[in-house]
């Protein structure tokens, strides 16, 4: 393939994925300024602040992986201009992604209970608790803004997201400063503050992004199959089957980093303070490889959707190019500004100390996680899914794991062997998830030839 075939396709990745890379920017924005408005009040708070987020992070992204099944489902509908079909599957994936939302909600306010027999420092657990209730509260509304969003993507639809998402991160924003300092006559709630801001947020762009894919103008032609749609179990499967192994994939990803979490409250509150911190810069990363991501699960989608498999190959290295391009910039702004961006999140010499220990494995992962990101979205626009899931739990549970244990607790390397552990892993995941795309390919051309 030349650089014209090429050239066409960085063209149609770059105007999907550039509507979900603002997105994922406003994430990182909101994700900036809790981090340092929370930082700047105080090092308990962020300390409190990273374990409480990295515990929902686990349950957030399985919703949203388990949300992403559908937009394999609706790209392939779309290729072929099912209209309404493409309604009927909308209207069991809310159902069910509703349902799988309230669960979540019932198992986290069970653990919930558990959470002083986490190994924490006591003196953080007073600001735990109410944050934890509070954040409790977001988690239906995260699983309805990702399932309607996954149906925007699945139609490439990926600028009313975009748009939505800025109007909630502007709320959330205002409302962490009113909150946390007491600004503009409301009471002063500092890390309760952040979290009724988020709950807000979370709900205003649940709603919206409902009501634009029920009533908005381009969704006009899938109204009838959503209206006439009346769920049967075997529908239900369908989007279940394509789904669950890129939720488990997305949560055993993330139980690694909530798991890192842990295990850095067990060196103490500084230690867990600077692993947020730099988990948040490093989110500038992962975000803008996960943009490009969406794109590829969406072209691949399309293209498996006719038969175009070839395309779909072309499509996966056009987005492996520019993800290690991004990797490559993402890099060299940790290595030339990293120490700057440890400042900005607090001024405490331990924190920022301990995180400019980070900064190296953080610089080492950064192609790993681009490579495995493009290949497991390439994977999802087959919906043949499941290799996701045992990628997932050979690379982060039977690797990253003990890797963790093994260069953090035994080897006495605190929450730098946290994060040298997270190279392992995500080294182990980019090989398995490239295999794995490779040999789906493979059996799809031999078919077909």
């Amino acid at each position: 393939m030349g650089w014209k075939d090429y050239k066409s396709e960085y063209t149609r990745l770059l105007k999907l994925g550039a509507p979900v890379l603002v997105t994922q920017l406003c994430v990182i924005t909101v994700s900036f300024a809790d981090t340092l408005m929370v930082g700047a009040y105080g090092v308990q708070e962020l300390a409190a602040a990273a374990f409480v987020n990295s515990l929902f992070l686990v349950a957030i992204v399985m919703l949203m992986g388990f949300a992403g099944g559908v937009t394999p489902l609706i790209g392939a509908l779309f290729s072929r201009k099912e209209d309404g079909k493409i309604g009927a599957t909308m209207r069991t994936a809310i159902r069910l992604n509703l349902g799988l939302g309230t669960l979540f909600t019932l198992i986290m306010g069970a653990l919930y209970f558990f959470i002083d027999k986490m190994g924490q420092p006591p003196e953080l657990l007073p600001l735990i608790r109410p944050y934890y209730l509070v954040i409790l509260c977001t988690v239906p509304m995260a699983a309805l803004y990702a399932c309607c969003q996954q149906v925007a993507n699945g139609v490439t639809d990926t600028a009313a997201p975009m748009w939505i998402m800025l109007g909630g991160n502007a709320l959330n924003i205002a409302g962490n400063y009113a909150l946390i300092f007491g600004e503009w006559g409301l009471p002063e709630m500092g890390l309760l503050g952040a979290g009724i801001s988020t709950l807000a947020a979370r709900i205003l762009c649940a709603v919206l992004m409902l009501l634009f894919v029920r009533r908005g103008r381009r969704y006009r032609p899938y109204r009838p199959g959503y209206a006439a749609a009346r769920p049967a179990r075997k529908d239900y499967l369908h989007i279940w089957n394509t789904s669950y192994p890129v939720m488990l994939q997305s949560g055993i990803e993330c139980l690694l980093w909530s798991f890192g979490a842990v295990v850095c409250g067990w060196f103490g509150t500084v230690q867990l303070a600077a692993y947020q911190v730099v988990n948040t810069i490093g989110q500038l990363g992962f975000m803008i490889y996960m943009s490009v991501g969406v794109a590829v699960s969406v072209r691949v989608a399309n293209c498996w959707g006719v038969g175009d498999y070839l395309g779909a190959r072309r499509a996966t290295l056009a987005t492996l190019h520019i993800t290690t391009v991004m990797a490559a910039l993402a890099s060299l702004a940790f290595i030339l500004a990293g120490s700057h961006m440890l400042r900005l999140f607090n001024d405490d010499p331990a924190v920022i100390a301990s995180g400019l220990e980070l900064l190296l494995p953080l610089v080492l992962y950064q192609f790993c996680d681009s490579v495995q990101i493009t290949y497991a979205n390439a994977q999802r626009g087959t919906s043949q899914v499941r290799p996701l899931m045992w990628a997932a739990f050979i690379s982060y549970l039977g690797i990253g794991i003990p890797a963790s244990l093994l260069l953090a607790k035994a080897s006495g390397m605190g929450n730098t062997g946290v994060y040298y552990s997270f190279c392992v892993a995500l080294l182990a995941a980019a090989v398995l998830l490239r295999a794995s795309f490779r040999r789906t390919l493979r059996r799809a051309l031999a078919e077909r030839f």
